[in-house]
């Protein structure tokens, strides 16, 4: 069916015998794209420049969009007139910038809210920012004004030939007006100017919220004229311009209806390089008058514009490459730890074929594909094609889960809400697709990758680098610190205009945004922990947290559980029995009294016993159980011997136990109203010693015991409680229930010896590693009371360390209220719990953890505060993030060098090269968080 003699397929044939020569090699070099990667990045492509779209946060989206656009631009080729087309284009041009699957979503969420309450608050928690009612109204507006205006400009203009007196004219002279002023008031919201000279009007030595609010007070206004020319001014000026142009007169042309699709939501989808193309378009129209010149014979406006657009956009990656090149060329000789002994070689070979890396550059701007630096070594290969995304797989969907994560997740929300501000007010540069940005704050480090941009809204990906800190990470962390601190603090830099001094970075500082946020202190309790004095007030100050957390702990639970109603005409009911049989052990009749209760104590001595932490969670039956270590046996003991059955041994724990049980009478209480703060019946029993009551009962804080029985009005504001509280507190049978209670959890920590904890059993204590006494046994029965006791321990550490900071507490009413403030602000536990990821989340004001550092031999304090703190943010060479991105995936995967300590993923402080790979999606990468898709509003 085909004749040879065609031409044009004999070149094709020649083509493809060339072209499938060199397949093998193209595929070894990484530049031959897998199937995935090229689909997705043609429908980026065609969607971007062909159809006035943007690359979408998902395949989904980007498909459905392709779909959609496509669509639109297809069904304009056969609308019969003029007017028809342009309020077809003028309309699906707005929508299809809009978030449609956020307003969706919204419509979505607001019936299942009227549906099912309680389902929505489990919506209502995703990243997506819900539309409301005005957001819709506006929107409606801007549609309604944008078709009426297209509609009267076209159908009442005469059309006049483009002159220096037509309306068309007159609309160019405001858009070049327009681009100015907006790109003017976007470079004077950074730090600095083109990336070179330090912004004049930018604050200076920024470094409190406070002082930065209030010096950038007129940048804030600046950024707010800037944000109403750009979302409201512009859009309307370039509808203008193209429902003047007469090239819409020309029905039933695809060069118009694919340039005028394209222009018409391009005025919404990007209005700043919107603006650009319009700015240059109308320019070149007043420079060149001859009307037989090809630009002004053969092409449209609207694909003139598309034209512009494509220029404009591979123009900005062939500079950006070229950055990166000659960064990778430069840095290979002026950095020590980057010169080798090829690199005089490499340096020689790339200025001697000059062209031909000329060339490789230019090729991979063309194809918009990444300029792989092989090795990061100064020998540039063109990396394939792929989308904006760079990796595989949903945004989002794979991160190095780790302890850390949390920070990251609880920033998220007010780091996107703070980036979307400064992205409407100019303060990031211009914000395409593709762009990267690296935030810093203390040892935190946030890649943020810009996935998609729309009218009036922006969609990122936020990822959490590890803050764990290898050698590399921190040589590169330490260069970030620099460049961000010689632009935000020291007032050096302040001089009129300097230069930046890391210009070669692949990093240029924008701005400072305020986020609310954890900052991490860390301090040394050397003099706290270890101070005699100190450790002898712990000892009290235990007690009485002991009083005050169980009372309040029984008072709450008793209200939970429904108030008792006093019967017998207000006869207070008797207490039941205590059921003091419940253990494991069986009961000794006989020879308990022989024993000798005083050496208890010194059978669980630290020396005898492991100082690791005692006790731990049966995750099956959900009970705290004592570890196999206590069964050690006791020095000076027989070994097992058979009696009736029984070891020795065991017969002498069981007789240990017993002895150490004191059996308590059945009482009455005297105040109807104890029943208020009734003891679980589980925690009716003790452990103390019998000898021992008499001798500790002074250790008892009886007046603290009252005064917080005084305060139990505050948990009834509603009720007349004035009396009763008094006629509890004279309740001696209830007294002597939480006396027992009370010294049996103290005696749990402390054993009955009344000598002075050391530090590492106040350590192993804090860390639920309690050593092992006969106490420990009747606690660890009860794990709701050993929660309990282990919560007032530490709220007692930290009063302790509150103390020797900031001065002892004067009376009962500052210690409820530390109290207190510790209950309902703080946190105070171990940064391993999951009650702190909870309290992280949750974000409780404060957190409080102990540690100890095993290289210095210190305990340490580490105290995290929520509060609002100003992150650093700089905006990254997108082309030396992609570029690098390709080495590491063509390393991995073509090259297969998985060397942990391979030389492309050590430090380098100018490409930042460690943290780079760091990013990139797993397994190739290892954030340790990594964000869904957000989609950040920008009004």
């Amino acid at each position: 069916m085909f004749t040879v003699n065609l031409p044009a397929l004999e070149q094709i044939n020649q083509i493809f015998h060339i072209l499938f020569v060199f397949l093998p090699i193209l595929w070894a070099m990484g530049t031959l794209p897998p199937p995935d990667a090229l689909f997705l990045w043609a429908m980026e492509q065609i969607l971007e420049f062909g159809l006035g779209g943007s690359p979408m946060s998902s395949h989904l989206r980007l498909l459905a969009m392709f779909l959609v656009s496509a669509g639109t631009a297809i069904a304009s080729y056969f609308i019969p007139s003029t007017i028809g087309v342009v309020l077809f284009m003028t309309g699906f041009g707005f929508l299809l910038s809009l978030n449609l699957s956020v307003i969706g979503y919204s419509e979505i969420e607001g019936k299942i809210r009227q549906r099912a309450p309680a389902k929505s608050k489990t919506l209502h928690n995703s990243s997506k920012k819900l539309f409301g009612w005005w957001e819709c109204l506006f929107y409606f507006i801007l549609l309604v004004l944008a078709l009426i205006e297209a509609s009267l400009l076209h159908f009442f203009s005469e059309f006049l030939v483009f002159s220096e007196i037509s309306p068309q004219t007159i609309i160019s002279y405001i858009l070049m007006v327009l681009f100015i002023v907006t790109w003017l008031l976007r470079e004077i919201q950074s730090v600095y100017v083109f990336g070179i000279f330090r912004n004049p009007f930018y604050p200076k030595d920024v470094r409190t919220v406070t002082d930065f609010l209030e010096k950038q007070t007129r940048l804030v206004k600046v950024g707010v004229v800037r944000r109403i020319l750009l979302t409201l001014v512009s859009p309307f000026a370039m509808i203008a311009f193209l429902s003047l142009d007469s090239s819409l007169q020309v029905l039933h042309s695809v060069s118009v209806c694919i340039g005028f699709t394209r222009a018409f939501r391009m005025v919404w989808q990007n209005t700043e390089n919107a603006l650009l193309e319009m700015a240059v378009v109308s320019l070149m129209k007043l420079l060149i008058f001859n009307k037989d010149f090809w630009w002004n014979q053969s092409l449209d406006t609207g694909i003139k514009l598309l034209l512009v657009g494509i220029i404009h956009d591979r123009l900005f990656q062939l500079i950006t490459k070229l950055q990166f090149a000659i960064a990778v060329l430069l840095t290979s000789w002026t950095e020590k730890k980057q010169r080798r002994k090829s690199t005089t070689t490499l340096i020689t070979v790339n200025i001697i074929f000059f062209p031909v890396v000329m060339f490789v550059i230019v090729l991979s701007t063309l194809l918009s594909s990444p300029l792989l630096p092989l090795f990061t070594l100064p020998v540039f290969l063109v990396g394939f094609p792929r989308p904006v995304q760079s990796w595989p797989g949903p945004v989002g969907a794979t991160a190095c889960i780790c302890p850390d994560t949390i920070y990251y997740e609880q920033m998220v929300p007010s780091l996107s809400a703070a980036l979307g501000s400064a992205m409407a007010a100019g303060s990031l540069g211009l914000v395409l697709p593709g762009s990267h940005y690296l935030c810093r704050f203390q040892d935190r480090l946030i890649w943020i990758l810009v996935l998609e941009r729309g009218y009036t809204y922006c969609c990122i990906n936020i990822k959490g680098l590890e803050l764990q800190e290898t050698s590399c990470h921190t040589v590169e962390a330490r260069r970030v610190d620099e460049v961000f601190e010689a632009a935000f603090e020291q007032e050096e830099y302040a001089r009129a205009l300097p230069i930046n001094e890391h210009f070669g970075n692949i990093l240029t500082p924008c701005t400072v945004l305020p986020v609310r946020l954890y900052s991490d202190a860390r301090s040394v309790l050397s003099g706290v922990i270890d101070s005699n004095e100190h450790l002898q007030e712990f000892k009290g100050d235990l007690l009485k947290v002991l009083v005050w957390m169980l009372l309040r702990y029984c008072y709450k639970r008793s209200n939970a559980l429904g108030k008792v109603e006093i019967e017998n005409n207000g006869v207070p009911p008797l207490i039941s029995k205590p059921e003091w049989n419940n253990s494991q052990y069986p009961q000794v009749p006989s020879d308990i009294d022989s024993l000798n209760i005083d050496t208890l104590d010194e059978w669980s001595d630290n020396d005898v016993f492991d100082d690791e932490a005692t006790i731990k969670k049966d995750k099956e039956n959900g009970k705290l159980k004592v570890l196999p270590s206590t069964s050690l046996p006791i020095p000076g003991s027989v070994e097992s011997q058979s009696i009736s059955g029984k070891s020795a041994e065991t017969v002498s724990e069981d007789k240990l136990y017993y002895a150490a049980m004191t059996h308590l009478p059945l009482l009455e209480f005297s105040c109807a109203h104890s029943q208020l703060l009734r003891i679980p019946e589980e925690w009716r029993s003790s452990c103390l010693p019998k000898s021992k009551i008499n001798e500790v009962k002074q250790l008892f804080p009886e007046d603290w015991y009252k005064f917080v029985l005084s305060q139990l009005e505050s948990f009834h504001p509603k009720e007349n409680l004035s009396n009763i509280p008094e006629e509890i507190a004279k309740d001696e049978v209830l007294k002597d229930l939480y006396f027992h209670l009370v010294m049996s959890c103290y005696f749990s920590f402390f054993g009955i010896d009344n000598t002075l904890p050391s530090p590492s059993h106040i350590f192993r204590a804090y860390n639920s590693g309690i050593p092992w006494s006969l106490g420990l046994d009747w606690l660890a029965e009860k794990p709701e009371l050993f929660r309990q006791a282990l919560k007032a321990f530490r709220y007692t550490f930290k009063l302790m360390v509150d103390k020797a900071i900031l001065g002892p507490i004067e009376d009962f009413r500052d210690l409820a209220s530390c109290l207190k403030e510790y209950e309902h602000d703080w946190y105070i536990g171990l940064a391993s719990d999951e009650e702190w990821q909870e309290a992280v989340i949750q974000e409780k004001p404060y957190l409080f953890s102990l540690g100890h550092d095993p290289n210095m031999g210190v305990y340490t304090g580490r105290i995290l505060t929520l509060q609002e703190l100003l992150v650093q943010v700089g905006k990254l060479n997108a082309e030396a993030v992609r570029g690098q991105w390709a080495n590491l995936s063509w390393e991995l995967l073509y090259a297969t060098n998985d060397d942990e300590e391979r030389y492309s993923i050590q430090a380098h402080p100018v490409l930042l090269r460690n943290l780079t790979v760091q990013a990139a999606d797993p397994p190739l990468g290892y954030p340790v968080y990594s964000s869904i898709p957000l989609h950040v509003p920008l009004i």
